[in-house]
């Protein structure tokens, strides 16, 4: 996408004491996904070479959920949290060797664009710097800037009046080549009031020694900083309104937007239906003209086509639904697989199973996938008839055109076009019914 190779750095070291919360302020959930998944997800569209999270607070919680949300990238650690520009000369070594463009992220600003990023990648200066025109510059340092560009970055208390009233800011995001943070980042002193490595002071060294430093801009709502739960609320509430926008441009039918829930990742077809209340977690896609019914939860799972999904229904890791299956109320799916035309209508828990193309499963089934140590799969073939209340004590297969008798408890293997019945033979006492309640009662005084 840029002429010069890439490479990014997402500073997230940070404590966040202002969440009033243990959990690293990175790994707070933003569209179901930890904050710091935003800047890795829209920086990996820029194709970098390589990808250096700075860690710190909470350093093994936040390696560990990278692994998970980039496997490829790479953690750097900051023992003592001594500034921006201290977390960034952490991340170097891993960059040893790289000559290009490195751009410098943080974890707790999700929504810059893609667009924005792919300027700052691509711009001719040595240094450029992230700004935006701010409706209340408030304390924000101001960018001054001149027919050579950026000239200075001045901190809300060194400003004079006339330089308070500029309304372009510094984001903090920044980009600059490998070799140019090399040689000016040693340059950076800590003599301030925190004693602390500021990378804001990289633009005047570089311009100092001759270096062409310049300014792109952004939309400020692209620039939102998370710093406290009330800040992590509203940024929940702009990124499910950007989503839905999305989903409706996209050709998605949402009955009621507000009340449907997005995850960073959904991934929703055109002319897919989703009702009221219906929530995704990460990790689901759901192909065109599938529609998911009222009060439904989804993560980590494949829709295709022409299925259905609830009410009520709950589908989680690893359930694969084929063409025209239909999974009712009150339903639950979890790692498995069912083929094309497959019925689930209701009250019914699938996992760990593959069901074979037009099986009907009936009311109450479930396959007993777990003995308290491992988890055992259950195989059932194509047009088979699960009568309802079995239960399937995995491992267990159940042949093709095969059948189970209602309230069944299936051990062993059905052969194809075999009927199973696993169930006590019924015993009728007549008039014992009566003549127990008269006991109960006369027992009761009544």
């Amino acid at each position: 996408m840029t002429e010069k190779p890439v490479a990014l750095i997402v500073l997230a070291a940070g404590q966040g004491s202002r969440m009033q919360s243990d959990l690293p302020k990175v790994l707070h959930r933003l569209g179901a996904v930890p904050l710091v998944g935003h800047a890795l997800a829209t920086g990996r569209r820029l194709e970098p070479e390589t990808v250096v999270v700075v860690a710190g607070h909470g350093a093994d919680q936040v390696r560990k959920a990278v692994a998970k949300l980039d496997p490829d990238a790479r953690v750097a650690l900051q023992e003592q949290q001594m500034g921006t520009a201290h977390a960034v000369l952490q991340a170097l070594p891993l960059l040893e060797g790289f000559e290009g463009r490195v751009l410098v992220l943080y974890g707790d600003t999700p929504f810059i664009a893609e667009e924005t990023l792919g300027m700052l990648a691509s711009h001719p200066s040595d240094v450029i710097v992230l700004g935006f025109e701010a409706a209340d510059p408030g304390r924000y340092g101001r960018l001054v800037t001149g027919p050579d560009g950026l000239e200075r970055i001045v901190e809300y208390k060194d400003a004079d009046e006339a330089t308070r009233a500029i309304r372009l800011v510094n984001s903090g995001v920044l980009a600059a080549d490998a070799a140019t943070l090399r040689e000016i980042l040693p340059q950076i002193g800590n003599r301030n009031a925190a004693g602390e490595y500021y990378l804001t002071d990289l633009p005047g060294l570089a311009r100092a020694a001759g270096l062409r430093v310049d300014v792109v801009t952004c939309d400020e709502s692209e620039t939102l900083g998370i710093n406290t739960r009330a800040e992590l609320a509203a940024a929940e509430a702009a990124f499910q309104a950007r989503a839905r926008a999305q989903a409706l441009e996209d050709g998605v039918t949402l009955s009621d937007p507000a009340t449907v829930w997005f995850a960073l990742d959904s991934c929703i077809g055109r002319d897919a239906v989703i009702g009221q209340n219906v929530v995704f977690g990460p990790g689901v896609t759901v192909e065109s003209g599938a529609e998911i019914l009222p009060f439904c939860h989804l993560e980590g799972c494949h829709v295709s086509a022409g299925a259905t999904v609830g009410p009520f229904a709950r589908l989680r890791a690893g359930a694969e639904l084929g063409a025209d299956v239909h999974v009712g109320n009150f339903v639950e799916i979890k790692n498995s697989v069912l083929d094309e035309g497959v019925k689930v209508g209701h009250l019914t828990y699938l996992g760990d199973a593959d069901v074979g193309e037009a099986t009907n499963i009936g009311a109450g089934t479930v396959t007993c996938n777990y003995d308290g140590v491992s988890k055992h799969r259950t195989r059932i073939g194509a047009h088979a008839f699960i009568g309802s209340d079995t239960m399937l004590v995995a491992p267990v297969a159940v042949g093709a055109r095969a059948m189970t008798g209602s309230g069944s408890v299936i051990t062993e293997d059905v052969p194809d076009d075999a009927l199973a019945l696993g169930r006590a033979r019924q015993v009728t006492k007549p008039g014992l019914a009566a003549r127990l309640m008269q006991a109960l009662r006369q027992k009761k005084g009544r």
